[in-house]
C-alpha cells in the first residue's frame, strides 16, 4: 500500500468511494436523502494535509481534513483538525488497516501543523473503521441523526399548550438558553459554552432565520425547540431540510412525554410547510441528549475524537 498527498486529481476516485460508504449507510438509515457529489472533497484537496492510499493504480481509501483551526470544539485552548463527514472513505476489504495507514500518515501532517485535537466524522454503522481509530486513542464525541418529517405518537399531557413564537415574544426562550448552557457545564458534560447576551440570542435567530416552538403552562415557558435549515454535515441541508438547533424542557416538566409533544407538533407544522426531513446533532457526552433523540431520529454519523500530548510539539 501506498500513501501519497491528496489532490485534485483524486477527487473524483474519492467520490465513487465515498458513494460506495453513503450508500450502506443510506440502507441502515432509509431517512437519508440521495446524493450525487461530494463537495467538500473541494475544500479538502491542495491544503497537504489530506493522504490517498493506492495498491498499484487502485484507489483504495482517502483520508482528507479542514483546520487547523483554534479552540476545538470552541471549547479548549487546543488547535484542531477535522475530518467531516465526505472526507474520508476506505474500500471494504482491509478496511480497518486502510484508515490504520492513511491515519498515521496523516497524523503526522496534522501535528506539524500543531494540531493536537484530531477529530474524524465516520458514518455511524461502520463499526469496523470505529474499532481501529478506538484502538488508536480516539474516543466518540458526536452524532448526527435524522428522520422524515412526520408526527410522532403520543398525547400532549394535559395542562399544556403547544404553539409556535412569534419573533416578538423570542425573548421569552433566553431563561431556558441560560438554563441549557448550564446544563452544558456540569458532570459528565463539562462543555463551557460561552454565553449571548440577549441582543446577541435575537440577533443569531433573527441572521439563522430560525422558528422556536414552545410548550406553556398557563403563561409560562416551560420547554422550547429551535429550527433552523441548515445541518451540520453536508447532506443535511437543501430544500426540505430542517435541523434542531436548540433544545431544553425545564427539569420539572421532564418525563411526563411533553417534549415528544412538542417535538410531533414542530414536525407537523413543518411538513405542512414542505418540510421533508429533521436532523439534530448531540454530544455523545450528554447522556440527556444521548437517550432522548435516539428514540425518534436514526444515527447515521460518529464523530470520533482524540487528544495527544501536547508536549510532543515541544519536540
Amino acid at each position: 500500500m501506498k500513501i501519497v498527498p491528496f489532490e485534485k486529481e483524486h477527487i473524483s476516485r474519492a467520490e465513487a468511494l465515498f458513494l460506495a460508504a453513503y450508500r450502506e449507510e443510506q440502507a441502515a438509515v432509509p431517512a437519508l436523502p440521495p446524493i450525487r457529489s461530494v463537495p467538500v472533497l473541494q475544500s479538502c484537496a491542495g491544503n497537504r494535509l489530506g493522504v490517498a492510499a493506492f495498491e498499484n493504480d487502485r484507489m483504495v481509501g482517502y483520508l482528507c481534513c479542514v483546520g487547523p483551526f483554534e479552540h476545538a470544539f470552541r471549547s479548549t485552548d487546543a488547535r484542531g483538525v477535522f475530518s467531516p463527514f465526505g472526507a474520508n472513505a476506505a474500500v471494504s476489504e482491509n478496511h480497518a488497516a486502510v484508515y490504520a495507514a492513511m491515519y498515521q500518515v496523516a497524523a503526522a501532517k496534522w501535528v506539524e501543523q500543531g494540531a493536537v485535537s484530531h477529530a474524524i466524522c465516520l458514518p455511524a454503522h461502520d463499526q469496523t473503521a470505529q474499532q481501529q481509530f478506538f484502538q488508536y486513542g480516539f474516543g466518540l464525541r458526536c452524532a448526527d441523526a435524522i428522520r422524515t418529517m412526520e408526527p410522532i405518537p403520543g398525547r400532549t399531557p394535559a395542562g399544556y399548550t403547544l404553539c409556535e413564537l412569534p419573533g416578538e415574544e423570542w425573548m421569552a426562550v433566553y431563561p431556558l438558553e441560560l438554563a441549557l448552557n448550564r446544563h452544558y457545564r456540569q458532570s459528565p458534560f463539562f462543555m463551557n459554552r460561552t454565553q449571548d447576551t440577549p441582543e446577541a440570542f435575537l440577533a443569531e435567530s433573527t441572521a439563522q432565520n430560525a422558528r422556536y416552538f414552545a410548550a406553556m403552562q398557563g403563561g409560562d415557558l416551560c420547554a422550547y425547540l429551535k429550527i433552523t435549515f441548515e445541518g451540520e454535515t453536508f447532506v443535511a441541508q437543501g430544500e426540505g431540510y430542517c435541523h434542531v438547533h436548540g433544545a431544553y424542557c425545564l427539569p420539572a416538566h421532564r418525563g411526563n412525554g411533553l417534549y415528544r409533544s412538542l417535538l410531533s407538533y414542530a414536525a407537523t407544522r413543518l411538513q405542512q410547510d414542505g418540510c421533508t426531513r429533521l436532523g439534530v446533532d448531540f454530544e455523545s457526552i450528554n447522556p440527556n441528549a444521548w437517550g432522548f433523540w435516539r428514540k425518534d431520529f436514526s444515527v447515521y454519523t460518529h464523530s470520533l475524537v482524540r487528544r495527544i500530548d501536547e508536549r510532543i510539539l515541544q519536540g
